[in-house]
């Protein structure tokens, strides 16, 4: 099984990523042993998650996630959350 992933940074970016660990993957952006994006810009939130069931499944969505305006972002956080707002 896989996992994409939404963290929220300290300066509100959002950093989107896969893996088959969500916990171990959000301690490691934490400790700076993450993604270079990560390593500058401090991982405070996982935001979303979505199981996916493998690689190439998660590399799509990952992808299509990506290419979204934030505004786009924030939205999926909410649905995903049950929060309504935007």
């Amino acid at each position: 099984m896989y996992y994409v992933y939404i963290m929220r940074c300290s300066d509100s970016s959002l950093y989107i990523g896969i893996t088959t660990d969500v916990e171990r993957r959000f301690e490691e952006h934490k400790t700076k042993k993450g993604a270079k994006y990560t390593a500058t810009h401090t991982v405070v939130s996982i935001e979303a998650v979505w199981e996916v069931p493998d690689r190439s499944t998660a590399s799509k969505l990952e992808s299509q996630i990506k290419k979204l305006p934030k505004s786009k972002k924030e939205e999926l956080i909410l649905s995903k959350s049950g929060k309504k707002g935007i």
